[in-house]
Parts: C-alpha cells; structure tokens; sequence
C-alpha cells in the first residue's frame, strides 16, 4: 500500500487517507491496506485490531444514518468501492470542540484515477452517508457489531451545526433532501440534543 497524502479535518481525528493506484492499459492494481503502512503513518486507528468487515450496496439517492454505536464503541475506515458516495460524519463526543458539528466529504470512485481514499470515522461519532450514483461500499470496523447498543440522530435534525462543512456539500444535501431514500427509524432518529441529554452520551469522549 503506497500512502500518498493524509488531510486532517477540522473534527478532531477524521482522517482522509489517499493511496495509489498503479494504473496501465489492463486497468489498476492497488493494495487497499496494510497494517505496517499505517503504523509508519502512526495512524493508530486499530488498536485491537479490525474487528468487523463490512460492504454495503445504495442505490442512487440513498440517504443512511447518522448511526453510532457503544459498548463497544465502533470506529470506522470506510471508502468507496464503485459509484459515488458523499460521506457523513457528526461529531458527539464530550470535551471535543466539535461536538455537535457536521462535515461531509465527496468521495467518488472513478477506475481511471491514479489515486482512491480512505476516511477515518474516529469512535464516538456518527456515521452516515448519501449516494449520487448506484455504489459499493466497504468499511472496517474498530467494534464487534451491537444492536442492544446503537443509535441514530436523524441527518435532519435541527440542531446539528452544519457550520464547518463543505459549503456546496451541505447545499447539495439539502437540494436531495426530498429525494433520498431513507428508512423511517433513520429519518426519525433522535436530535443532537436528546442524544447529549441520556446517560449513554458519556461513552463517547475526546
């Protein structure tokens, strides 16, 4: 795995991690990750180890999240495989300067780059993400998937702080607000607020 750049956000610990493509006239070959690279890169974004594997397939338009998880809490390493994904990552942990905070990073997948990317989803934060073509997608998992403990805070909620993202992705989110395709657990998940306001909040700290 060849690690090209690593950009850090403006919340604390998301990581955009690009790696290279070795491209010819067959196509592309990549290694998509290897645990000493990211130890040479001191990203310490498994320290137990991948836990969990996942792919998912969205269809055009699919709105999912925002989810999170605790006992474990699950970080997540995700990218996409094919398609065009447009990433979610809310910030809901104690003491961060961000909490409460929103960024959305595009993050197509074209086979002709010489380049694709990871992002980093640190422990703690919500996760989701909207899809601008059919796509692929895989993620690693820091936590072993628990249903007794996970949650949502609905991408519509009113007191999410869209202030530091990406200004075009926010008003693209709201310009496919009436078109997505979302479950109705996801579109009615709790506000920021309520979240905060429960005694499992305090799981999720900086």
């Amino acid at each position: 795995m060849k690690i090209t750049s690593i950009t850090e956000a403006q919340i604390p610990g998301v990581k955009l991690i690009n790696f290279e493509r070795f491209t010819d006239k067959r196509g592309f070959f990549t290694e998509t990750f290897r645990v000493s690279d990211f130890i040479n890169n001191e990203l310490k974004v498994f320290p137990n180890g991948i836990m969990q594997s996942n792919e998912s397939y969205s269809r055009r338009n699919v709105l999912r999240g925002l989810h999170f998880q605790w006992n474990p809490n699950m970080g997540k390493l995700v990218r996409t495989i094919t398609g065009h994904m447009v990433d979610l990552i809310l910030d809901l942990r104690q003491g961060s300067p961000t909490q409460g905070k929103i960024m959305a990073f595009n993050m197509p997948a074209n086979s002709t780059d010489g380049n694709t990317s990871w992002i980093w989803v640190p422990e703690g934060c919500a996760h989701g993400n909207f899809f601008l073509e059919d796509s692929y997608i895989e993620y690693f998992c820091s936590g072993s998937y628990n249903g007794e403990c996970e949650a949502g805070v609905s991408p519509f909620a009113e007191d999410i702080d869209w202030s530091i993202c990406d200004p075009k992705l926010k008003n693209l989110f709201f310009d496919l607000k009436d078109s997505f395709i979302a479950t109705s657990k996801d579109i009615n998940g709790l506000s920021v607020k309520q979240w905060l306001d429960r005694e499992d909040a305090k799981q999720f700290s900086i």
